[in-house]
């Protein structure tokens, strides 16, 4: 079977800036990638290259074989590629469900007369709907953190973003969101996932992939790849033998 995702030999340059260095890798059908490196890596410089908030400098990025590299942030999201981010900035004024709905009818293109079940739906998975006519800025961390996933799937993704989104958490609050996920993940929705919370990530993806500066360093089961010399000693300051 041919990967959802494929990006080939990506790099993004700032002046003299190297943020990401010829990178490839791919996603498959309903997988979940964790994403690790240390600040400073290019992890989230990675996620704006395949969200379209910005373009690459060299090499490609495909959805499903249809090259995205020349397309909007807008077409993507259409296309199927949803995101989360850091720092969650909801409408404050709006309602929970005016939030969400707005995604939605943006995304489909739709009326959002069109759109209510869908939100409805999104915001029973995502635990909000007892939220839904509250305003977005009276909410607590935790249910922010919720929204943001909430406005992500609202866009119907094939591959859902998410970074950092259990930042800030408690650790009972993790565990919940390690259950939102897994709920997300069975309806085979792939995901890409940056976390600094490591044992979010070890309790919730099939593979990993670590970058530093930039460049690809180690992929494969996250156990093994936490367990590697040379992860240890960039990512935790281990110094490798």
């Amino acid at each position: 079977m041919a990967p959802l995702l494929r990006v080939e030999g990506v790099s993004r340059n700032f002046g003299a800036l190297q943020a990401v260095d010829a990178l490839s890798f791919e996603v498959d059908e309903g997988e979940s990638l964790g994403i690790l490196g240390p600040n400073g890596a290019g992890k989230s410089t990675l996620f704006n290259l395949i969200s379209g908030e910005i373009r690459p400098s060299a090499g490609a990025i495909r959805l499903r074989g249809r090259e995205l590299t020349h397309l909007p942030s807008y077409e993507r999201c259409r296309l199927g590629i949803g995101r989360t981010y850091q720092i969650p900035q909801p409408f404050g004024r709006m309602t929970v469900f005016e939030n969400v709905l707005a995604a939605a009818s943006f995304s489909s293109g739709s009326g959002e007369s069109a759109c209510y079940d869908l939100c409805i739906d999104v915001l029973d998975r995502t635990l909000l709907l007892d939220k839904c006519n509250v305003a977005a800025d009276t909410l607590t961390l935790l249910e922010r953190k919720r929204l943001e996933l909430a406005r992500a799937l609202a866009t119907k993704p094939v591959l859902l973003l998410l970074d950092e989104i259990a930042g800030g958490l408690t650790e009972g609050e993790c565990q919940e969101l390690i259950k939102l996920i897994s709920v997300v993940r069975r309806r085979g929705i792939s995901i890409m996932w940056i976390e600094h919370v490591v044992h979010v990530l070890l309790a919730t993806v099939d593979r990993l992939l670590v970058i530093n500066f930039g460049k690809y360093l180690a992929e494969g089961e996250p156990h093994a790849v936490m367990a590697d010399a040379a992860v240890q000693e960039v990512y935790m300051g281990i110094e490798a033998e």
